[in-house]
């Protein structure tokens, strides 16, 4: 028996998600303390802003490496290591007691992010036959929106019980945890059930040189028109939530911690529904271009409302905005299905890699701009007015990115691995 045919691959579903979804929750949970961490630490909106980015920096930075190390050496040793270094940096900002410390542990928070998407994807492409990877790779997305979920109220309610320290703390320990679980899942159970494989389990990668690897992706249109289109969905959102949502809704509707922390959580579910729906219709529709575009068009509407609104919609209104925004991070996940569709599996880690990292860098620049902004700026209202035109900016990229897409006719296949 072999393990795509194995019930054992649930077991493996389970533990790597429940894993990103811990680990997503650390990349927005230190948003909600915002205002605390200027008034403990004594510092600016700009280093704040700052503070954020260094980890989507970081994660930005490490995609396309982490897809070629993944591609060739397996994803189970970079899951396990990153889960254990996000813990540790978790651990340390709990017990920071200077901004140095926080950026420090904001570093390694960011080098272990890095590992899991990639890696998650190839241990998916491992254990599940096609045409399950497709409908799966919707609840990963979903796991991810999960996990931001997670560090809304729940995240917000307990550090008003126990103090953001031991929070933080406690999410460090249980993702040193994770790094555990992972180890026993990944690897030393495998090779007990599964003696006769060996580790390599994917399909052979041609061992094509790194440089000539790299240079043929950094010229394909197919994966620049990737590059653009997820960087205008995923860090206009994540980018903005990590660190400016709550602020946001204390300063310009008077919310309570809480309230806003509800807030940003209408968002969240939208990501949540968005994910699995938008691929199940794409799978539907046998077309991954056509849904994408009304994705990305409905996207850069609701911020364009926002603007019109002088950055500062009816309640109701912006509740619909988060929801739609959310719901078009959601649909993020048909990045990577049309990676699948465009791309041999061989070349899938380094591509996706390529395309996480558009995402992730226009959510690294988006806190560090917006911060500025709101430094520089004069009235309340017009700080964040000037703010909210970066990610309507960076939507509209998205936009012509997924435009720019050439989708290959697509097959479907009911029965191959």
């Amino acid at each position: 028996m072999d393990r795509q045919h194995d019930k054992y691959k649930w077991i493996v579903f389970a533990s790597v998600l429940f894993t990103y979804l811990i680990m997503a929750s650390q990349r927005t949970a230190p948003g909600l303390i915002t205002d605390q961490l200027m008034k403990d630490f004594g510092v600016t909106a700009s280093t704040i802003g700052l503070l954020t980015s260094v980890q989507f920096l970081v994660y930005m930075s490490l995609q396309i490496p982490m897809g070629i190390l993944a591609d060739r050496f397996g994803p189970n040793f970079f899951l396990i290591v990153g889960a254990a270094l996000t813990g540790l940096g978790t651990i340390f900002y709990s017990f920071s007691t200077h901004e140095f410390v926080l950026f420090f542990s904001r570093l390694l928070i960011g080098i272990g992010d890095a590992t899991i998407w990639v890696n998650m994807v190839l241990i998916l492409a491992q254990w599940f036959h096609k045409k399950e990877f497709v409908r799966l790779i919707g609840f990963a997305g979903m796991t991810g929106s999960l996990g931001f979920l997670l560090a809304t109220v729940p995240f917000a309610t307990m550090i008003l019980l126990f103090g953001w320290r031991i929070i933080f703390l406690a999410a460090g320990f249980l993702l040193c945890l994770c790094g555990v679980l992972l180890y026993v899942v990944l690897v030393t159970s495998p090779r007990r059930i599964f003696p006769e494989e060996q580790a390599a389990v994917i399909e052979e990668v041609q061992r094509e040189k790194t440089a000539v690897l790299l240079r043929r992706i950094c010229l394909n249109r197919q994966a620049w028109a990737l590059f653009f289109c997820h960087f205008g969905v995923v860090g206009g959102y994540v980018g903005f939530i990590s660190s400016w949502a709550v602020p946001y809704g204390l300063d310009m509707y008077g919310m309570t911690r809480s309230g806003a922390s509800q807030l940003i959580m209408i968002g969240l579910i939208g990501a949540l529904i968005g994910a699995p729906l938008t691929s199940g219709i794409a799978s539907r529709l046998v077309t991954i271009k056509m849904p994408y575009i009304v994705v990305h068009i409905t996207v850069l509407l609701s911020w364009l409302t926002f603007l019109l609104c002088k950055g500062q919609p009816s309640f109701f209104l912006l509740i619909v905005l988060f929801f739609m925004i959310g719901f078009g991070y959601g649909a993020s996940a048909l990045t990577f299905a049309a990676v699948r569709q465009s791309f041999p599996l061989a070349e899938s880690g380094i591509v996706s890699g390529f395309a996480n990292t558009g995402g992730f860098f226009s959510a690294a620049l988006l806190p560090m701009i917006f911060g500025y902004v709101l430094d520089i700026s004069g009235r309340l209202e017009d700080r964040y007015f000037y703010g909210l035109i970066i990610p309507t900016l960076f939507s509209a990229i998205g936009l012509i990115g997924i435009i720019c897409l050439k989708e290959k006719r697509w097959k479907v296949e009911n029965n191959s691995p």
